[in-house]
């Protein structure tokens, strides 16, 4: 004779109860027929991981959402397997189910900050504004992403900091990628004394950009005049180039550009004061 499913709202007495009533009525037959049920669940909870795997792996998804789904579904199969096998064995699945959603909100509640940062990283995994590798800003930080995870980000700073940043925060602030690109810009601005003439300070700024390997020539490089100071003039430098050549040419074209003035007897000005001393 099965015993009576309690109510959602049974008490704890109740539940207990039922369990003893349900222990009592066990055969081996029926213990035996639970146990082949199980396998069965089992053999269809890896039939249905082995399907999402090649899935995934098919449409190339990031190994990292990859995991978390991974992850997820099995979770959530068990606890089907579960609900199937009590089931079957008649017990209360309806105060099982009520307890399980007590626990939950027990757990939101103590785990609010977690539960962003697990939501943060589910938003970072969905949108993918980086990927491992990547050079970017985010979170107030910049580094190179060495692994997303589902609550913090790691970013590997130049200096050789590991850095571990809350999913939270990342997803709720501006990313910067510096690596989403394919070609990047660098901008040199050189300020030089009134006394050099524009038409030559501009032309050894052509030569040094046509000279460099790594620099490219489409978009076409920009050199101009961009401001008449007090005491200089500012010439800026704009000159395109593969994402991961940026931070040679930068430093090449500035090093390159002061020894092609020096050469041309082109002065670089600074900020100065000069003081002239009139005799009566």
């Amino acid at each position: 004779m099965s015993a009576e499913l309690p109510a959602a709202s049974a008490t704890p007495e109740e539940t207990v109860e039922a369990f003893e009533q349900i222990a009592r009525g066990m055969t081996w037959s029926k213990a035996l027929y639970s146990v082949v049920l199980f396998l069965f669940c089992l053999a269809v909870m890896k039939t249905v991981m082995t399907l999402i795997d090649r899935t995934m792996t098919r449409l190339k998804v990031e190994p990292t959402v990859h995991k978390f789904t991974r992850s997820c579904l099995k979770v959530l199969l068990w606890i089907v397997t579960g609900l199937v096998v009590a089931g079957y064995l008649e017990f209360p699945v309806n105060s099982l189910v009520t307890v399980l959603g007590v626990i939950g909100v027990a757990l939101s509640l103590s785990l609010q900050g977690s539960l962003s940062n697990l939501a943060g990283g589910i938003m970072v995994m969905a949108s993918r504004p980086f990927a491992m590798g990547d050079y970017v800003e985010a979170g107030g930080v910049a580094g190179t992403v060495h692994e997303i995870g589902l609550i913090y980000t790691k970013l590997k700073t130049i200096d050789n900091k590991i850095i571990f940043i809350p999913n939270g925060e990342i997803s709720g602030e501006k990313i910067v990628n510096y690596n989403k690109q394919e070609q990047r810009r660098v901008d040199l601005t050189f300020t030089v004394s009134y006394d050099a003439d524009p038409e030559q300070v501009k032309e050894i700024m052509r030569q040094v950009i046509g000279a460099h390997p790594k620099a490219l020539f489409t978009p076409e490089p920009f050199v101009r005049t961009t401001e008449l100071g007090e005491s200089s003039v500012s010439y800026t430098l704009r000159a395109w180039c593969a994402t991961e050549d940026y931070w040679d040419l930068y430093f090449d074209l500035l090093e390159q550009v002061r020894a092609a003035f020096d050469r041309e007897g082109v002065e670089l000005t600074y900020n100065h004061l000069n003081v002239h001393i009139m005799k009566e």
